[in-house]
């Protein structure tokens, strides 16, 4: 069941209604209505030179750190995965969540400080993060903002994960909301014929006002192999969406799975 609404301000005359609820499809004739989302963070860094897989030293080696940080992750209960970074040897990616964005500061920042993770340099560049957002159509609300995505990207099947993030034009904000609706429903065709085909599954966040580069979304697409990935990507860029309202998009971060704790 749902968690009760956010309790609505008192209204003030003049003002907007300000309302924060992620909205879903109606139940039994009821709009479902969630104040809970997820949030998300990938973080990329990179581990110094060296080939001796000695824990915390200089000469770390990308693996060993990879191996001691699901250690970690799984002794202390943190849900998470762990990445080799497909385009850099010596770089790695975390990739955790939770309903409460303290827990990055207070959990996920202190495992930089000691051990393997003391020594490497986090990538600005491709730190991302954002929450899980309804459009107003799920028929299930809650799994889709709160398990949904964790499902798909600990799927064991799909070791390749794909994150960027991207920013609209301002022009689409200001069309008509059918209009709106016409092209989000054509860009989400395509994911979903993907997702039917078992090529390509995807998380959506939004991420207003949390990233240093002004993004709006960052997207995350799993599958079990890379090709549809990018396949899905290039598909993409004929629709009306992306060929006219797309500001910008990525960098992209294209990881395989090292593994994964589930934090249990």
């Amino acid at each position: 069941m749902s968690e009760p609404n956010a309790p609505a301000a008192p209204e003030a005359k003049g003002l907007p209604t300000i309302d924060v609820n992620e909205y879903g499809g109606k139940r039994e004739g009821v709009k479902q209505a969630m104040n809970r989302r997820l949030f998300m963070q990938l973080l990329v860094f990179r581990a110094p030179v060296g080939t001796a897989p000695v824990s915390g030293g200089p000469s770390s080696a990308p693996d060993a750190i990879g191996a001691e940080l699901l250690g970690v992750l799984r002794a202390r209960k943190i849900p998470g995965v762990v990445y080799a970074d497909a385009m850099d040897p010596r770089s790695l990616g975390l990739l955790t969540w939770s309903e409460d964005p303290a827990h990055f500061v207070k959990n996920v920042r202190p495992l930089f400080t000691e051990g393997a993770l003391a020594n490497v340099t986090l990538r600005d560049d491709f730190g991302m993060i954002g929450r899980s957002y309804g459009t107003g159509h799920e028929p299930d609300l809650e799994w889709f903002l709160l398990r949904r995505p964790v499902e798909n990207v600990t799927d064991e099947a799909t070791r390749w994960h794909v994150w960027y993030p991207l920013r609209r034009k301002g022009s689409f904000a200001k069309l008509e909301p059918i209009d709106q609706s016409h092209i989000l429903r054509e860009h989400a065709a395509l994911g979903i014929a993907y997702g039917q085909q078992e090529l390509a599954t995807d998380v959506r966040l939004a991420c207003h006002g949390l990233d240093a580069q002004d993004n709006e979304f960052v997207i995350g697409l799993v599958g079990k192999d890379l090709h549809p990935l990018s396949h899905l990507v290039q598909a993409m860029r004929k629709t009306r969406q992306t060929s006219e309202f797309i500001e910008k998009m990525g960098p992209f971060f294209v990881g395989y799975v090292i593994g994964q704790s589930r934090g249990e």
